[in-house]
């Protein structure tokens, strides 16, 4: 993708995200009414950090919806953004995951790869991701030891879900970015895209600010 396109694309996705309504571009289709667990707003925060930006990232090896596994390690000298989830079968879940879709070929463009990390178990999570209409990312579950990767980042609240987090690693497997966000809220994609955009930036290439 030359730098003309690239630009187009930005614009493209920047008009998706604050212009189209959320419903659109996240992708809660109908086919979710009367499927998902509808909660009451919780403790927006219920964790601590145990990782900072400049570490490097904890190494997991998760399983996933093929039936085999998926490690950190295994994307080095690409960038990763990892995406802890609460829950599945929630609403704001169900919302966040399909609207990464669209990122799809820009993540192509930053040498990116996404993840997605939920406590759930293989099944719960393959009748999620369906009803979804698939996902282009993997989708990897946390269930046992339970939470154990998402403690080892310091975003398993004590109810025993995860935090709605976004941690980016760069190709070193140094974290370059957390936000560990409201938990009744989706973290907003022009964030991500900002993010890639600035690491993969010759003038920040190397900086982990």
């Amino acid at each position: 993708m030359n730098v003309s396109k690239s630009l187009i694309f930005l614009c493209a996705v920047f008009v998706l995200v604050v212009f189209m309504p959320a419903e659109e571009v996240f992708g809660l289709s109908n086919a979710f009414q009367g499927k998902v667990f509808e909660q009451k707003d919780q403790k927006p925060r219920d964790s601590v950090l145990k990782v900072a930006v400049g570490d490097r990232a904890p190494d997991f090896e998760l399983p996933n919806l093929s039936g085999t596994t998926t490690s950190l390690s295994e994307f080095r000298r690409k960038n990763v953004v990892i995406s802890f989830v609460p829950a599945a079968w929630t609403p704001v879940c169900s919302d966040q995951w399909p609207g990464y879709n669209i990122l799809e070929d820009l993540f192509a463009e930053f040498n990116a790869i996404l993840l997605g990390i939920a406590v759930d178990n293989i099944p719960s999570l393959y009748a999620w991701t369906r009803e979804m209409g698939g996902l282009w990312f993997p989708v990897l579950s946390d269930f046992w030891p339970h939470g154990e990767t998402a403690d080892r980042f310091g975003v398993l609240r004590s109810d025993g879900t995860a935090e709605r987090a976004i941690f980016i690693i760069d190709g070193e497997g140094i974290i370059r970015y957390i936000d560990v966000h409201d938990i009744n809220r989706r973290p907003p994609l022009e964030t991500i895209v900002d993010q890639l955009k600035r690491m993969t930036s010759p003038d920040n290439a190397g900086r982990n600010d």
